[in-house]
């Protein structure tokens, strides 16, 4: 007489079941290990006219190829890092314009370049630094790469007036080991609502937005000096060097 698991059909399942408990998990695709790992983070909210939107676009673009960013990129311990490319606005505006990309030459760096220029510049009504963060810092999670440090660059031309505080977002960024540095984006310019420019806004970013270890910010007095701000960001965001956070007199450039 035949058991119940002495039918052939069980006796090749309970084969197999034993099988998959003992054999060994697929093992995780190793990190790439990286210097850095960044995301550039731009405004795009409504206070942005279509000069502003351009001039900042083209900013970051020239600043990426530049072969002084190449040069402090291939000077670190790896010579490469890990980049990322975020615009946000308002509390449901948020867009991967480019996902992680490993540069470390200026081919790649003018590949990733290329797909943030293949992107449609467009805004969104409101300012959600916020939501930018709480959007961006999960990013860094399963990403592909380990890095000696992790960061996030926002820019921007107003403070938070959306979402949840920005502190505690900024907090809860910080606690998950990132780096916040800001480039805040002063100028005369009247927005298009017809509201004047925000007065202070590096105060503002220097209190409530940057933050961790090393952070920084450099602001942005007119946007003719944005390219040379962001270039003058990335250098040091690379190399890694720690300073003053807030670089207010040593770093305006230009007037008000």
């Amino acid at each position: 007489m035949i058991g119940p698991w002495d039918h052939p059909f069980r006796l090749c399942f309970a084969a197999l079941a034993l099988a998959l408990a003992t054999a060994p998990l697929p093992s995780r695709a190793a990190e790439i290990p990286v210097d850095l790992e960044l995301v550039l983070a731009a405004d795009v909210s409504g206070s942005m006219d279509d000069f502003e939107l351009a001039l900042q676009r083209q900013g970051y673009l020239k600043a990426l190829t530049s072969p002084r960013v190449i040069k402090a990129i291939q000077s670190g311990r790896h010579r490469r890092i890990a980049i990322a490319f975020v615009e946000w606005a308002g509390p449901h505006w948020q867009n991967l314009v480019a996902d992680w990309t490993l540069v470390h030459d200026m081919a790649s760096a003018r590949a990733f370049a290329g797909m943030i220029g293949e992107s449609p510049v467009d805004n969104e009504s409101r300012t959600s630094i916020s939501t930018a963060m709480d959007f961006i810092a999960p990013l860094f999670a399963a990403n592909g790469f380990k890095g000696q440090r992790r960061v996030i660059d926002i820019s921007g031309d107003g403070p938070n007036n959306r979402g949840r505080s920005v502190t505690a977002a900024r907090d809860q960024a910080l606690a998950l080991g990132l780096t916040i540095n800001g480039l805040p984006i002063i100028n005369n310019r009247e927005n298009p609502w017809g509201g004047p420019p925000s007065a202070d806004l590096d105060l503002y970013y220097q209190d409530f937005v940057i933050g961790g270890p090393g952070a920084f910010m450099i602001p942005v007095t007119g946007m003719g000096h944005f390219a040379q701000a962001i270039l003058s960001k990335l250098i040091r965001e690379i190399a890694g060097n720690e300073g003053p956070e807030r670089a207010t007199l040593a770093a305006r450039l230009g007037p008000r």
